[in-house]
């Protein structure tokens, strides 16, 4: 899945949330920016049960990282030009917001979730956030390991891989079952918005 697969509503949904951490968190750089997104993600699949963009997130050796929105944020937002613009400076990649948050694209839970994330993980840098999501007990570190990912990214072979999280390594039985049809439902779905 690229960005131009995406429906206006996710797209919609991303930039918003990019404009509420960037309004919330000191320095939002794109390494920050990405790790918080992969958050709410993590975060409301482990709360709720169900993704918060259903978008996938592909191991890479600076943590999970939404690819298409990676490349989005690389040289000047196409896709998310109407909610962010960026800025280059000292080797880095900073985060505004154009305008207002708007939380028509989220529920209640959605909320809570970013509340919570910005709450538990907003002050932290994006070293720190890039090392906690490195921990052995993540999903990150699990496909990682699983993939023989770990010794190539240590070594600096490669920086990145197509092998995707699969937020069910938190979940179990029918939690996970249902996180697994919410993802179908999405994806069906997601083409004719």
């Amino acid at each position: 899945m690229d960005m131009n697969s995406y429906s206006k509503d996710t797209i919609k949904k991303l930039g918003n949330a990019m404009i509420y951490i960037a309004e919330r968190v000191s320095d939002p750089s794109k390494t920050k920016l990405l790790k918080l997104l992969y958050l709410l993600e993590e975060e409301s699949v482990k709360q709720n049960k169900i993704p918060f963009f259903g978008i996938p997130f592909e191991v890479w050796q600076a943590g999970p990282v939404a690819k298409d929105v990676f490349i989005d944020l690389d040289i000047e937002p196409r896709l998310l030009s109407k909610y962010i613009s960026i800025k280059h400076e000292d080797n880095a990649t900073y985060i505004s917001p154009k305008t207002s948050f708007n939380d028509d694209e989220f529920s209640d839970n959605d909320i809570a979730v970013m509340e919570y994330v910005i709450e538990k993980f907003g002050k932290k840098t994006a070293r720190q956030l890039v090392v906690l999501l490195h921990n052995e007990g993540s999903a990150w570190h699990h496909v990682a390991k699983e993939n023989g990912l770990l010794e190539a990214f240590k070594r600096g072979i490669t920086n990145s891989s197509d092998k995707e999280i699969d937020f069910t390594y938190y979940l179990s039985g029918c939690d996970a079952e249902w996180y697994r049809e919410c993802i179908n439902f999405r994806e069906s779905i997601e083409p004719l918005k």
